[in-house]
């Protein structure tokens, strides 16, 4: 199945942000402000500003990360991720960010706990007591609302559906057949998507693998073990879901506008397009709840405000404190970081933005882009540090040798390709491409039209021409781009490009290969792909399915290790690097929530307002 990007709104943003710290003469490695330190303090509205705000309110097709923010405060999970800022991906405070720990569960899953059995095929999670709804009367979450989240993945209501179900469809037991069954019910004229069919339809038709042998346990029966189903589990589509969103159709207005809530903050207005206000729930127990807290009274969200600037002035301000989905004004990075104010942060993040990737079946200059060894030429012959200066330079971002970034498990120790003196190795290049009897290739280099975008590929350009690979530029905008680049396959199949520049952040991170592999590399040709160059090997196949079904994550990180080695030897993508998160706050917040990786944003349960 092809995955959606849901993070590539904001790669956008980060990328632009980033661009303006090109001038930057200093440099400020803090992953977190001196603002985290102190005691909390009980009080006060957060205030959130936001160009457009989230996509979706309902958890099952929220898969952008303005949505995961909102839903921090009002949507747990059995599993979740803390608040630990970090300096950097090597750091204990990054492990501690990307490891996931119980939420609504008693206690993390293991072998050795019962948690884990049948070989590692059978989960068992236990739910808190005192995690509650704020219903009318006030109701406990039970096993059966883990169960109706799963069976509305698949719901035919108008941009419902769950945002990546092939997690889930790979991994849990029957999970597909139940899918195939609904999609198959919901194509016939006759059944109309209404609330009551799709409810009647879901109560009256089981999951396989999905049992709750009471109203506190969930049991999940695996189709084969998987090392990463923790991870899964810990995404915001696995959390729990009210029956009383039985009433209203998945994704509606109505739903949206009567969300429940089992966290520290409820929903109490939401007007699409222009704000969203939220207030403590009474429901919600801290004793129940080691990860969120409910430090501020309320929070509000205002949307509409486009401009970055003014977004900026409000916080500097102080009349807005939180920006939401778009980046710091550019021009003002450098100023920010030289400051080194106590309110601006470069947090650690890991990524793969940007990337080249090659269309392998691209018919232009005799089929070029389907010789091994005009890839890895281009792999030599491009300066990375090039492009990072495009991005700020080094202080913002990191070279990358591997597909898998560092921080993950996978990741490589060295590049198979190696700059020489920190730039393009353009001898290695020249040899390579000697060998590759492909003499003075003119290639069509696909990329956004904006200007960050634009000025890496002029980087690119002029250092692969060093080694006589000449590069035609194909500017588009995103509204034809990405149709061009993969959504449409038959377009590269015809040769629009031959080399195209992506990016992509993983929708975990740690014991990640499952979110970068094979969205990257499997067999996959469809509508929709990330598989952009059309890349099919039946050893690359393999590998991630035993990656997959792997029992340990010692196992698995061995054969993701295999999978990242093999799409470098492919010379597939060129990974170029990975960017760090900068972040601004006004100055009255405070506490380790300035950013979560995993969210992509800021976790608006572990911040205070004080000053």
């Amino acid at each position: 199945m092809a995955l959606q990007p849901k993070r590539f709104a904001a790669l956008a943003v980060v990328a632009l942000a980033a661009g303006g710290l090109a001038a930057c003469g200093g440099s400020s490695s803090s992953g977190s402000s001196s603002a985290t330190s102190g005691k909390p303090v009980s009080g006060g509205t957060l205030r959130i500003v936001a160009a457009s705000g989230p996509d979706h309110i309902d958890t099952v097709p929220a898969y952008y990360t303005p949505d995961y923010m909102l839903e921090r405060g009002y949507a747990r999970q059995m599993l979740a991720y803390p608040a630990s800022p970090a300096t950097s991906t090597s750091s204990p405070a990054w492990t501690k960010a990307t490891t996931p720990i119980p939420d609504v569960a008693t206690v993390l899953p293991s072998t050795g706990n019962g948690g884990i059995t049948n070989g590692g095929k059978t989960y068992t999670f236990h739910i808190k007591k005192g995690v509650n709804w704020d219903s009318t009367p006030v109701r406990a979450v039970t096993s059966a609302d883990f169960i109706r989240e799963f069976k509305a993945f698949c719901n035919p209501a108008p941009g419902g559906f769950v945002g990546n179900l092939g997690y889930y469809q790979d991994t849990v037991a029957g999970l597909k057949a139940y899918c195939d069954k609904e999609t198959a019910f919901f194509a016939k004229s006759s059944n109309k998507p209404t609330a009551a069919n799709i409810t009647k339809f879901q109560n009256t038709n089981t999951i396989s693998g999905l049992s709750a042998p009471d109203s506190s346990t969930l049991q999940i029966n695996l189709i084969a073990p998987a090392s990463d189903f923790l991870q899964i589990m810990a995404l915001p589509f696995s959390s729990a879901r009210p029956v009383e969103y039985d009433s209203y159709v998945p994704n509606s207005l109505q739903l949206d506008q009567h969300t429940l809530s089992d966290g520290p903050y409820k929903i109490t207005s939401y007007l699409p397009g222009k704000s969203i206000s939220m207030a403590r729930n009474s429901a919600w127990k801290q004793s129940t709840d080691t990860i969120r807290h409910q430090y501020v009274s309320n929070i509000q969200v205002t949307e509409g405000v486009t401009s970055a600037q003014t977004q900026l002035t409000d916080m500097q301000a102080g009349s807005q404190d939180l920006p939401m989905d778009t980046s710091i004004n550019p021009p003002s990075l450098p100023g920010l970081e030289s400051q080194k104010k106590p309110n601006f942060s470069i947090n650690a993040w890991t990524n793969i933005f940007p990337y080249v990737v090659f269309n392998l079946r691209s018919p232009n200059s005799g089929g070029a882009m389907a010789n091994v060894k005009l890839r890895q030429a281009i792999e030599y012959g491009i300066d990375k540090s090039a492009v990072q200066k495009v991005y700020g330079g080094p202080t913002v971002t990191t070279q990358l040798g591997s597909v898998i970034p560092q921080g993950n498990v996978g990741a490589l120790s060295s590049a198979p390709y190696p700059q020489a003196n920190g730039g393009a190795n353009t001898a290695k290049c020249k040899s390579t491409l000697a060998a590759s009897g492909v003499k003075s290739p003119t290639l069509n280099y696909l990329y956004p039209n904006d200007s960050v975008n634009t000025s890496v590929f002029t980087a690119i350009q002029a250092s692969l021409k060093q080694c006589g690979i000449t590069l035609k530029g194909k500017a588009e905008p995103g509204s034809s781009f990405f149709t061009d680049l993969g959504n449409a396959p038959v377009n590269n199949k015809a040769g629009t490009w031959d080399m195209g520049q992506a990016g992509w952040i993983p929708d975990w991170f740690g014991l990640n290969g499952r979110s970068v592999i094979p969205p990257f590399f499997q067999t996959d040709c469809q509508v929709n792909t990330i598989n952009y160059g059309c890349f099919s090997s039946k050893t690359m196949d393999g590998l991630i399915t035993q990656a997959e079904a792997a029992t340990s994550n010692s196992s698995a990180a061995s054969l993701w290790g295999q999978a990242n080695t093999l799409a470098m030897q492919q010379a597939l993508i060129v990974p170029l690097q990975s960017q760090l998160f900068p972040m601004f706050t006004s100055t009255r917040i405070h506490g380790p929530g300035a950013f979560q990786p995993n969210i992509g944003d800021p976790d608006i349960t572990n911040l205070w307002i004080s000053g």
